[in-house]
Parts: C-alpha cells; sequence; structure tokens
C-alpha cells in the first residue's frame, strides 16, 4: 500500500515531467496544477515544500539554458576546483565531502560476495521509495524502487554468492541523512562497490562534481583523464550501482537535454531541480 509520502511524490515527480516537458511554453501554476488534478493553492503548498521554492522558480532551473551555462564552466580543470573551492561555500554542497568509496578486494569481486554479509532494507527519500543495502564496510547498492523486488533482483545478479538479511543498520542511517537538507550533522557515508577499476575511477570523479552543478559526458571523461574513451564513461555512468550518493543525475548532454537516467528521466530532473534550488536556498 503506497504511502502518503509516495503518492505526494508521484504528483511531484508528474508534475516535474509536465514542466520539464512545457517549459518553452512557461505554463502556469494553474495549468500544472490541473494537470496534476489538485487546486493551485494546494499544489503551490506541496511543491515549495518539496522543493523549497515556487514552481515558477522550479522551472527556472529545468530550463535547457541553465543546463547549458552549468555545464560550459565544467571543464578538466573547474571540474575539480569547483569540488574543493566551494565545496564548504554553502551548506547545500557539504555531503560531497562526507562519501568516500572503497572497491572490494579481487577475491571479493571474483567470488561474487562469498563471504559478504549484506543487509537491506526499503525506506522512504525525497524522490521516492528507495532500497539501499550495506556491507560491514558500507553501502553496497542502492536505488529506486518503483517496484520493491527488482532492486534485490539486480543486486543479487551483481553479488550472487552473498548472504541476504532485511535489516536496517547504522551505515544505512547515514546515507540516509542526504535528503533531510540538514548537511552540517552528515556523518561520513561509506561506500563498498564491485567495480572494475575503471569504473571505480568514473564514480570516485563523479563524487567531485558539487551538488546543483551539471557535467557532460566528455567533460567527466576529461576530468577522469579519459577523453578518448567518452563511450566506456558513459557506461560506466550508467552501470553506477548507487543512486544519488554517486551523483550520476549530475551528467546530462552537451546540449543542455537532460537525457536518460535508470531510475527515469523525471526523477533525474526532480533531482537537478530539488539540488538547485537547495543551493541557492542555503548559500
Amino acid at each position: 500500500m503506497e504511502t502518503e509520502v509516495q503518492i505526494d511524490y508521484q504528483r511531484i515527480e508528474k508534475a516535474i515531467g509536465y514542466l520539464k516537458s512545457n517549459f518553452r511554453m512557461q505554463p502556469t501554476l494553474e495549468e500544472v496544477a490541473a494537470y496534476v488534478h489538485l487546486s493551485s493553492f494546494h499544489f503551490q503548498r506541496m511543491f515549495t515544500e518539496w522543493a523549497g521554492v515556487s514552481p515558477k522558480k522550479f522551472l527556472q532551473y529545468l530550463n535547457i539554458q541553465y543546463a547549458k551555462s552549468k555545464i560550459s564552466s565544467a571543464t578538466e580543470i573547474t571540474l575539480f576546483d569547483l569540488a574543493h573551492d566551494t565545496g564548504l561555500s554553502g551548506t547545500g554542497r557539504l555531503h560531497d565531502l562526507f562519501i568516500k568509496l572503497e572497491g572490494m578486494t579481487p577475491g571479493e569481486y571474483k567470488n561474487g560476495g562469498i563471504n559478504l554479509q549484506i543487509n537491506y532494507s526499503y525506506q522512504e527519500s525525497t524522490f521516492g521509495p528507495l532500497f539501499i543495502a550495506s556491507t560491514d564496510k558500507g553501502i553496497c547498492y542502492m536505488a529506486f524502487a518503483d517496484d520493491p523486488e527488482v532492486p534485490l533482483q539486480e543486486l543479487r545478479l551483481r553479488l550472487p554468492n552473498a548472504s541476504y538479511r532485511q535489516a536496517t543498520d547504522t551505515l544505512q542511517e547515514n546515507a540516509l541523512g542526504i535528503f533531510r537538507k540538514d548537511f552540517n550533522n552528515l556523518q561520513q557515508v561509506k561506500l563498498h562497490l564491485k567495480g572494475t577499476p575503471f569504473q571505480l575511477k568514473i564514480w570516485e570523479t563523479l563524487l567531485k562534481v558539487p551538488s546543483g552543478d551539471l557535467v557532460s559526458y566528455s567533460g567527466l571523461a576529461n576530468a577522469a583523464n579519459q577523453s578518448k574513451a567518452c563511450r566506456a564513461v558513459a557506461s560506466a555512468v550508467a552501470d553506477n550501482p548507487i543512486a544519488y550518493l554517486i551523483p550520476c543525475h549530475r551528467v546530462i548532454r552537451s546540449t543542455g537535454d537532460i537525457g536518460q537516467y535508470h531510475w527515469g528521466p523525471d526523477r533525474k530532473a526532480a533531482m537537478i531541480g530539488w539540488e538547485a534550488a537547495a543551493l541557492e536556498f542555503t548559500e
């Protein structure tokens, strides 16, 4: 049975999809509210509580020109400079400094996690129902669980020989703090991932893209010193096993188009707009 939080996010996601598809027409508050079957007053209040800004302001963050302006400065030099120079300039960016990535050992990688105990749980998040799993070293998988059975099946394919137990632990709770907008009180988030050396390098580079900023695939490839491997970089982005914490949603096409996303393009647009709104609100 869906919770009230899930129902509200579905309405927000539907509204964002409408805004993303029709932003050139600059739809009115009344038009968007009618699309999600809410009164203008109720929709304005619900949306502002979720994003921190009005639907009209949020629409500006989904505009192609906004996206183009953000990726235009994300070169192989300024991407890293931004991560260090502005990492502490606003609370909206602080969470990027609290994530530590560790690859699994060659033995763990090869044997499919035969000695790993994995805890997993289903949680609520700003962007819908979430599946989160952890080993004793860190978060090993996190995915949006629109269908609760799919994420566990996908994780079992990645680590078929691990032992699984449905339980919430401290590692998971620390990771979920990312959605609370209280970045000053975050505990360090540790990731424990199965990936090739190339994938781990791309995921580590993704962690250096600050909240509220965007990067093109070619910009990400340059930042990882893989300028001739854009297709492989795009594949590594698509194979990211940690939703939101490893911010593959911040990678968009060089044209400024938001592009596809494993957990839905409307959800990706919601994340981009939410982070941009949060950044302006806190700085």
